[in-house]
């Protein structure tokens, strides 16, 4: 299979295909920077496996194969140093479903679910979708606008109806690769509050920091991996999110009985094509990977230079995602903006609001695009907050 150039820079025309991200903003001279939808076209080895898959002809039904368990279990190995055996894989056709099946699996009616926000903003509304009760604690931010846990917080959240901790690592949208102490914090209130973990690890391939190492919080030893189920996929790293497919990994034969019980006549199977992209891009997609990571580096670096002299906003410069975090509270106040959105797309760019993050006053900046069309996008943030 042949690899691409990895030309980056490269300009795709969105706007000549239907899809969420350019559509929203449809007639308008909006450059779109909200959802994580990355602007560069997927890997030649993903499209080539697709292609290929086509010509068979019979696009029937279809369930995971051995060889592509099989590369989730050597990815997993590969990467994390986690060993996974291919009957813990439970395969789905996203995330956002199967948070709200672990809370549907998960307790009951009126039982407690945690997670700390700001977050992603499926996770704010999968516990009431399933009659479950959502408890949550800020994540808190240090002068050097680093975010960690607020452990006091977190743990007056909970009470004796809590019944499952949903974490997000790496973060979205704070961007932090939570290191093995917060992991084993973690893990430490969960045992003693007898907790199930859903952990979403969507963004496990993008750490920028060439220091760091994602850690999934069931890698750190078996009595924990015994209560997670851990959430990945694909779609981010590869940028193929619309051929939806993801996988949960359940070592627990009881949990990932519960689970698939709530799957049942609800939850749909994953994509065929998206089943062949998974195996392309674990196989055979890692240099087009590591390319991806060096160049969001230098798009952070970036965004953290043409705004860094903004006096009236913070900005979070993520350890993983391509997503940035504005801190935009002091110019609003000052300015007595009441509407972000409306007013960074005014001046030609849309952002994420944070009030459905569960943060008003931030906005979310997704700098996964080409060079060129992400330092148009900073020019117009740097006029609107002029």
């Amino acid at each position: 299979m042949a690899e691409s150039t990895g030309d980056f820079d490269r300009i795709v025309d969105r706007r000549a295909v239907p899809g969420e991200k350019w559509s929203r903003f449809e007639g308008r001279d909006v450059i779109p920077m909200w959802v994580a939808d990355m602007d560069f076209a997927a890997p030649e080895v993903v499209i080539d496996a697709i292609r290929a898959r086509l010509d068979h002809g019979v696009l029937g039904y279809t369930d995971a194969w051995p060889s592509l368990d099989g590369a989730i279990v050597d990815a997993m190995d590969r990467d994390y140093g986690w060993r996974v055996e291919p009957r813990w894989l439970v395969w789905l056709p996203g995330m956002v479903s199967a948070f709200n099946v672990a809370c549907r699996a998960i307790g009951d009616d009126g039982d407690g679910v945690f997670t700390a926000t700001p977050i992603y903003p499926p996770f704010l509304g999968a516990p009431a979708n399933n009659r479950r009760q959502l408890q949550q604690a800020a994540l808190r931010q240090r002068a050097d606008q680093r975010w960690t846990w607020d452990w006091d917080a977190t743990e007056a959240a909970m009470d004796d109806s809590t019944r499952l901790f949903m974490l997000c690592n790496p973060h979205n949208p704070v961007g932090r690769v939570f290191e093995r102490h917060e992991l084993e914090r973690i893990a430490g209130i969960c045992e003693r509050r007898d907790l199930v973990i859903c952990s979403d690890e969507i963004h496990c391939g993008l750490v920028l920091d060439e220091g760091r190492r994602h850690l999934p919080i069931a890698a750190i030893d078996e009595s924990i991996a015994a209560r997670t189920i851990t959430l990945m996929a694909p779609s981010k790293t590869w940028n193929i999110p619309s051929l939806y497919c993801a996988f949960a990994i359940i070592p627990d034969d009881g949990l990932r009985r519960l689970f698939r019980r709530a799957m049942r006549g609800i939850v749909p199977h994953a994509n065929l094509l998206g089943l062949i992209a998974t195996e392309a891009a674990y196989r055979h997609g890692e240099e087009w990977r590591r390319r991806l990571v060096a160049y969001l580096r230098a798009n952070r670096s970036l965004v953290g230079e043409s705004l860094a002299d903004l006096p009236e906003i913070r900005t979070t410069l993520p350890e993983a995602t391509y997503l940035a975090w504005l801190d935009c509270r002091p110019f609003a106040q000052v300015h007595g903006i009441t509407d972000l959105a409306a007013h960074f797309e005014a001046h030609g760019v849309g952002l994420s609001d944070g009030r459905s993050f569960g943060a008003p006053g931030f906005m979310r900046l997704n700098f996964g695009c080409p060079r060129p069309l992400l330092e148009q996008g900073l020019t117009r943030i740097r006029d609107a907050l002029r």
